[in-house]
């Protein structure tokens, strides 16, 4: 047989896919599993956005569509991005996409050359380096740290830029550290940006969930609007992880590129999906807010049993629903049956094995020093993967 690709042979598969399917694997198999791996809300989607893709399936609204997606959906996203972060789009600049990670993978195949330069902010959301090595580019990584709040300063991606530059990338809110940047933190960044002729790509899938911060869209800062490629989407908003329904939105001379992208990649995503992000829209941000409360005291309660774990306090995250921990004090120390635990892999591989918990290890985000907790889940399952987390540490030599 002849062999395969190199090009995707090269590329890494998404570690927290992994975790999430090996999981689930265990829980059918009949294995006591605790997962706080996958980054899925637990709330069920809202009754009426159920509601509009049955109705559209029903009267038979399940036909190819225009590759960017229905013109209606996408007029109602540009009310949206208006009403929530004061940016004024025209529908022909909104692409709709088989959810927030096509999105991501469309952005970067439609600015990558091969060596082109882009840099990434450790840690990062898995799918980042592997899809810029895809498209034969160069991912360069900023590192932060739980002392820096884990983001980037204007000084660290200043020196970051070459000539081979091209883009940044930047999560905001981000997974998986919950760190937000602030308006006052993303200006200097933003003027970097522009004084070096970068695109950037900022991905917003969280905006809804920030604590104690106001978001921000880095579109909305000057001379932002034409050199970023917005990402978004329903996944995590609305709890429509499934139904693959997401957005870019992006300068006008971009989107026919985009368009053609996707006309031959997917053509466009479910069409009772893009119902259901419409009645999304529609519905308002009500429910999102009492989900974002929720998971705000989930946010607390998780911080706090897993700081008593390891005897100090770890650092809240300030979005997101993702609790990120430095776990580094664990390493060189041994299970009961004398496996070392060398870094974040064997910390969760042991953990799965020993006690049934299932977290990301930090080194699928850049980050070897860390786990990632998602607190998307029932407040009686963080306390028991809280309790397990602690039983695991405990037996720890």
């Amino acid at each position: 047989m002849k062999s395969l690709s190199n090009q995707t042979s090269s590329i890494a598969a998404s570690m927290t896919v992994a975790i999430d399917t090996l999981a689930k694997k265990l829980k059918a198999a009949g294995q006591d599993i605790i997962s706080l791996g996958a980054g899925e809300p637990d709330f069920q989607t809202p009754t009426e956005i159920r509601k509009a893709a049955i109705d559209a399936i029903e009267l038979g609204k399940t036909k190819y569509v225009a590759p960017i997606g229905l013109e209606e959906v996408r007029k109602a996203v540009t009310y949206k991005l208006k009403k929530d972060n004061q940016l004024s789009y025209e529908p022909n600049q909104i692409i709709l996409t088989s959810g927030a990670k096509q999105a991501v993978f469309n952005s970067l195949a439609a600015i990558v050359n091969p060596g082109d330069e882009i840099i990434i902010p450790a840690p990062y959301w898995v799918t980042y380096p592997e899809l810029v090595k895809w498209f034969n580019g160069v991912p360069v990584f900023i590192e932060t740290s739980p002392e820096t709040a884990f983001k980037i300063t204007p000084e660290q991606l200043q020196a970051a830029i070459t000539s081979k530059t091209k883009a940044i990338i930047l999560n905001n809110p981000c997974n998986p550290s919950g760190a937000v940047y602030s308006k006052e933190e993303l200006q200097p960044l933003t003027e970097i940006i522009v004084a070096n002729d970068l695109y950037c790509i900022s991905d917003e899938i969280y905006e809804h969930f920030c604590y104690e911060k106001e978001f921000v869209s880095l579109a909305s800062f000057p001379q932002m609007y034409e050199r970023t490629i917005l990402i978004n989407g329903f996944s995590k908003s609305h709890c429509m992880t499934g139904w693959r329904i997401g957005y870019n939105a992006l300068p006008e001379s971009m989107a026919p590129l985009i368009s053609k992208i996707q006309s031959q990649a997917i053509h466009h995503p479910s069409t009772p999906a893009q119902y259901g992000a419409l009645a999304a829209i529609q519905s308002g941000n009500d429910f999102v807010y009492k989900m974002r409360d929720t998971f705000k005291q989930r946010r607390c309660l998780l911080q706090q049993k897993i700081s008593e774990s390891l005897g100090n306090e770890i650092p809240l995250p300030e979005g997101a629903f993702y609790l990120f921990v430095p776990v580094n004090s664990l390493y060189g120390k041994k299970t009961p049956d004398g496996k070392i635990i060398s870094d974040s892999v064997t910390l969760c591989s042991y953990l799965l094995e020993s006690v049934g918990l299932a977290i990301v290890p930090g080194a699928a985000f850049g980050m070897d020093s860390c786990v990632r907790f998602s607190y998307a889940a029932a407040e009686e399952t963080l306390l028991e993967a809280a309790k397990r987390f602690n039983l695991g540490i405990q037996t720890l030599r």
